[in-house]
């Protein structure tokens, strides 16, 4: 991706800007989908080598492939190249405007797309058709998975008794209450036949390699697109937890309620656990994260003229509290050298959360900030960028945003506040005004977000 898809109106007028752009675009480039399958994935002969492991391709008489995520188009492209004529067809599913032309699609594979984060019946129709392929499968045969952030949604075979609607529902619901992705996933796990181990146990007892590309904090398998090849250590218990929490287990549909207390009641099947014959033949494989992104970005910075340093890749909580707190700390960096001294680049990677409370527009990076406005406001040469590495932030075209210690007096020039924005949830609005909004369109891969603050040479 160039770094020109980069640029905003703050950093056009920076003299650091297009460094900056080759920062974020650089990050970016580091968790290329497409590189990491084939860093991981090699025929050598009748040998397939996948990370540490090693197959006899002799072994099989068919490999399929399926796959879900936002980087599922060049993790499929990239696999059935290195596996060619091999390669018996397969499905991946990515959402919407993530796709690629049908003469792009890898010989024998269905490329679909669906709906996210809300899922969507494109995205049950995929499912099943992932399970129509899987299940037939004999020891024989290899699958290899393809999973990326967004597979949650885009993968959806509701639990017997649960439709699509109630699914929306209550995804919609936790969404706007702020819960964590690992909260929403398990209860996903636990309402979804192909979450939670669910495709490892269909695809038993062919061999399963899966190679995953993590969107979450801490990399934990088991909650990356809602672990569908791991083994899930929640239960029913936990995910009426999550129901708990944030009191909605009275708005939540009867049907879901329904299913959980039926499998609190142990009345119906828990997800795969640990020591599960069905993972006996399975492989997991995480070949990108978050950490790769933000040293990349350090690298550039070093290369651009930056001293750098990775603060941490748990960012987590409310994104607006998380923008005050980045706020701080771009003050520290910028009056007091502290943490590093100009010029200097910090960055953090993680994963917020919104909780809404208006009507307005926007998504987790540019309501953070949105909140740091304020605390960075007559900074000199002071610049925040957030960025959500996939290129699409909440339900908007942006992947973040731009702020430097000019914003502030830019939007009371144009009339807009700042506050009255972050009350509303509308920070989308208020960046567009300004020019701020990161549009670099789909990147086509998903390792969370990076937030970097900037402080150049004055």
């Amino acid at each position: 991706m160039h770094a020109d898809r980069f640029l905003t109106a703050s950093l056009r007028e920076s003299p650091w800007g297009a460094a900056i752009s080759r920062v974020l675009a650089a990050a970016v480039a580091a968790v290329d989908p497409a590189t990491a399958v084939r860093k991981y994935l090699e025929v050598r002969g009748d040998q397939l080598l996948i990370g540490a492991h090693t197959y006899d391709l002799r072994d099989y008489d068919r490999i399929v492939m399926v796959g879900a995520g936002k980087a599922g188009v060049p993790m499929a492209q990239a696999a059935a190249a290195v596996l060619g004529e091999r390669l018996s067809g397969g499905v991946v599913i990515v959402k919407e405007g993530y796709g690629a032309p049908v003469d792009a699609a890898p010989g024998g594979m269905l490329l679909l797309e669906a709906g996210h984060p809300v899922p969507d019946q494109r995205g049950v129709a995929g499912a099943q058709q992932i399970a129509a392929l899987l299940g037939p499968l004999t020891r024989r045969d290899l699958a290899l998975a393809l999973i990326s952030g967004g597979g949650s949604a885009l993968v959806t075979l509701p639990v017997p008794g649960v439709s699509l609607a109630d699914l929306q529902s209550l995804t919609a619901t936790l969404l706007a209450c702020g819960a964590t992705i690992n909260e929403i996933n398990a209860l996903r796990k636990h309402l979804d036949q192909l979450k939670g181990g669910g495709l490892a146990r269909l695809a038993f007892p062919a061999s399963l390699v899966a190679l995953i590309l993590s969107d979450v904090v801490g990399n934990p398998l088991d909650v990356i697109a809602s672990g569908p090849t791991v083994a899930d250590p929640a239960s029913f218990a936990d995910a009426w937890a999550v129901l708990e929490r944030y009191h909605v287990s009275d708005r939540a549909p009867a049907s879901i309620v329904s299913y959980l207390q039926r499998g609190l009641a142990h009345l119906v099947p828990e997800t795969v656990k640990p020591g599960d014959a069905s993972l006996a033949h399975v492989t997991n494989v995480l070949i990108g994260s978050n950490r790769q992104a933000a040293e990349a970005a350090m690298a550039q910075a070093r290369t651009e003229g930056f001293s750098s340093l990775l603060l941490t890749t748990h960012l987590q909580g409310e994104a607006r509290e998380a923008g005050r707190f980045l706020g701080a700390i771009g003050r520290s960096l910028a009056l007091d050298g502290d943490p590093l001294p100009r010029p200097a680049c910090l960055v953090i990677g993680g994963e917020t959360t919104v909780t809404v409370r208006g009507t307005g527009r926007g998504g987790r990076n540019q309501e953070l900030a949105l909140a740091a406005v304020h605390d960075l406001a007559d900074l000199e040469e002071l610049i925040l960028v957030t960025l959500a590495t996939d290129g699409g932030d909440g339900p908007t075209d942006a992947a973040g945003a731009v702020v430097t210690g000019r914003t502030l007096a830019r939007a009371r020039m144009r009339g807009i506040d700042p506050s009255d924005a972050l009350a509303r949830n509308d920070a989308y609005p208020f960046f567009a005004t300004l020019d701020d909004l990161l549009r670099p369109g789909p990147t086509r891969t998903n390792v969370n977000d990076l937030a970097l603050l900037f402080a150049p040479p004055i």
